[in-house]
């Protein structure tokens, strides 16, 4: 078993910097616009011959009320006719980007993401998962993990019977924050009461997981009220936990500026906030799998950590790092090989690109060889909180310390001040170091020092 994390203040406040999330590497910053439907074929054709197994993620941007702190793509409106063009471009991307692909190729894993996907109708949602499944080869003996968003206002008992019956078999249900005065000041007034019947639903109908989601470092919030709201869903019983920190960028959100910055916890009660929710999660046995994510030591993300085969990709920490990922929809980003591609963000570019019967890739990258091997080191260090040289020399034909001696001296660095334990085989990502994993990783990333921090969250 992995040790505890263990919470050092002084290290956090020195590494505690603004960088990328590691969702993928390169980062999505480096996307450019030289890459698009030519390539995306090419990369289609090559799993179909490799026939890898596929992860769809699927957005659905449509929100009734806007979540001021939301970051995510999302057109708000109280008009659920919105839907109708969308599903039928949506629909005919499924088919142009299926085509390409062999019909025994399986569907490993599903997600919907949005926006709120229960925005959709339960008609509309009955049409769209037919047309998945006329399209692609979804699995229809529950094996599969497929996955929803839910907002338990836009759900009830009969949408989470739907949703089972459709074969989704896991939830994520967005909370943030059970506090009154928080709610109002970001505008999501949610009730627990509301909150517990999507589980109690989503326990009846025998959903395999369910995920909620918190955000520590909302206007209004304080120490004492977010630990409240940690130990109201402690009693829920989820089995697996994400708690982002929230970050303040009005500029880059437009729905961020309805938010009053004199209402926002200081630095100090965001690290308290942090602090006491690791105590009180690790007090009811979840474990920190890493990047603001907790797990039940049962949940497959923590077996997959135990026996170091979790990996990390656009949809966070996966079992399914081995398929190829496609992404359908506005603004969704697809991995597959070594080609990332995301469709343009712009719901009418999106939807007049495939009008005119054309994919609405609008950027993207090809790795290359300095890419992969970087992503894999990346991703060992996210994921197993470990490094071993000779794994990578191997894997990519170098010596390590030949390929990457300019970073010894920060590597050094980092193990003086008890970050990492830094030895001539191997890097360890220490107990005190894990929340900040982020820090080490950035290390190894070719980009960064190009790149406008400004950009990216904070570590913590």
């Amino acid at each position: 078993m992995l040790d505890a994390i263990r919470w050092d203040s002084d290290l956090i406040r020195r590494y505690d910097l603004a960088g990328p999330r590691y969702t993928s590497y390169p980062t999505a910053v480096q996307f450019h616009g030289q890459v698009g439907t030519f390539d995306l074929f090419h990369a289609l054709r090559d799993s179909r011959k490799a026939q890898r197994p596929l992860s769809l993620y699927v957005h659905v941007p449509f929100c009734a009320n806007i979540c001021y702190y939301c970051a995510c793509n999302k057109v708000i409106t109280k008009d659920r006719g919105r839907a109708q063009p969308y599903l039928q471009r949506l629909e005919q991307e499924i088919q142009l980007i299926a085509c390409h692909l062999d019909p025994a190729q399986t569907v490993e894993q599903l997600h919907f993401g949005g926006g709120t996907p229960t925005f959709l109708s339960h008609d509309e949602l009955r049409q769209l998962m037919a047309h998945l499944r006329k399209q692609f080869n979804l699995l229809n003996d529950d094996s599969g993990d497929y996955g929803i968003e839910i907002d338990p206002r836009e759900a009830d008992w009969s949408t989470m019977g739907l949703l089972r019956e459709l074969g989704f078999n896991r939830v994520s249900i967005g909370l943030q924050d059970l506090d009154p005065a928080v709610q109002r000041a970001v505008n999501r007034l949610q009730s627990l009461e509301e909150t517990r019947a999507v589980i109690d639903a989503a326990r009846t109908l025998q959903f395999r997981s369910i995920n909620i989601d918190l955000i520590y470092g909302l206007p209004k919030q304080t120490p004492d009220n977010f630990a409240r709201t940690v130990e109201e869903v402690i009693s829920l019983q989820p089995d697996r936990l994400s708690v982002f920190n929230y970050a303040h960028l009005p500029e880059r959100f437009m729905p961020q500026r309805r938010i009053n910055s004199s209402d926002l916890p200081s630095p100090a009660h965001k690290l308290e906030m942090l602090q006491r929710t690791i105590e009180q999660l690790t007090a009811a046995g979840y474990r920190y799998i890493g990047m603001d994510h907790f797990a039940l030591p049962d949940d497959e993300l923590a077996i997959a950590q135990e026996e170091q085969t979790l990996q990390r990709n656009f949809q966070g920490y996966t079992t399914h790092g081995h398929c190829d990922l496609i992404g359908l929809g506005v603004s969704a980003i697809s991995q597959i090989g070594d080609l990332y591609c995301q469709n343009s963000s712009d719901l009418n570019a999106y939807q007049n690109s495939l009008a005119s019967a054309q994919l609405a890739t609008s950027r993207g990258l090809v790795c290359n060889a300095d890419d992969r091997l970087r992503r894999a080191v990346i991703q060992q260090l996210i994921c197993n909180f470990k490094l071993e040289f000779a794994e990578i020399e191997q894997q990519f034909n170098i010596d390590f310390q030949g390929y990457f001696g300019a970073l010894w001296p920060q590597l050094q660095g980092m193990a003086e001040d008890g970050l990492i334990r830094f030895e001539r085989e191997r890097i360890a990502v220490l107990p005190a170091g894990r929340l900040l994993v982020r820090s080490v990783c950035m290390v190894f990333d070719a980009y960064l020092e190009q790149q406008n921090r400004q950009r990216f969250s904070r570590v913590i």
